[in-house]
C-alpha cells in the first residue's frame, strides 16, 4: 500500500534552554535540518513568547516542519512532513536532535494516506503525485472502533 510521504513527530527532552529560546538559533536549526534531509525550504514563521518558548514554522516544497519549545522543562515537540521520496524527514529529526543537544528523544513515524485503497490509486503514477514508495507497519481504526489499551 502506498502512502503520501512520512510524518514524523520528534519529542525532544533535556535540551538546554538558551537553545529553546532563541528564535534566530530555532529558524536556522530547522532551515538546516530540511537541507540535510534534501528538502527544499520555502520561508519560514516565527513566534517568540513572554516570558519564554518558541514556535516555528518552515515551509517546505515537500510540505512543512514545525517546532514549539518549553524552555523552562527543556522540551520540544517537532513535526516533519515529507511528501515523495526526494526527501528524508528522518534524518531532518536526527539533526534537529543533535543540534538542540536533546538528552534523550522518541520519534514517530508515520505514513500519511496509507489507507488510500488500490481503486483510489489506480492509474496514478506515484512519482507525478508525489508519492512514497515506502510503507510502514501501521493499523487503520475505523470510527467507533474502541483502541485497547
Amino acid at each position: 500500500m502506498a502512502s503520501v510521504g512520512i510524518h514524523c513527530l520528534l519529542e525532544l527532552y533535556g535540551c538546554p534552554v538558551e537553545l529553546l529560546d532563541d528564535p534566530g538559533f530555532v529558524t536556522r536549526t530547522l532551515n538546516n535540518a530540511a537541507d540535510h534531509a534534501g528538502a527544499t525550504w520555502l520561508g519560514e514563521l516565527h513566534h517568540r513568547f513572554n516570558p519564554c518558548g518558541v514556535t516555528c514554522v518552515g515551509l517546505l516544497a515537500e510540505s512543512h516542519v514545525s517546532i514549539h519549545t518549553w524552555p523552562e522543562v527543556g522540551y520540544a515537540a517537532v513535526d516533519v512532513f515529507t511528501c515523495g521520496d526526494a526527501a528524508m524527514p528522518e534524518k531532518a529529526c536526527r539533526f534537529i536532535a543533535r543540534e538542540f543537544r536533546a538528552a534523550r528523544h522518541t520519534l514517530a513515524k508515520i505514513p500519511r494516506a496509507a489507507g488510500l485503497t488500490f481503486d483510489e490509486t489506480e492509474g496514478v503514477n506515484p512519482a507525478d503525485a508525489h508519492m512514497a514508495s515506502c510503507t510502514l507497519d501501521h493499523e487503520i481504526l475505523e470510527p467507533g472502533v474502541a483502541i485497547d489499551a
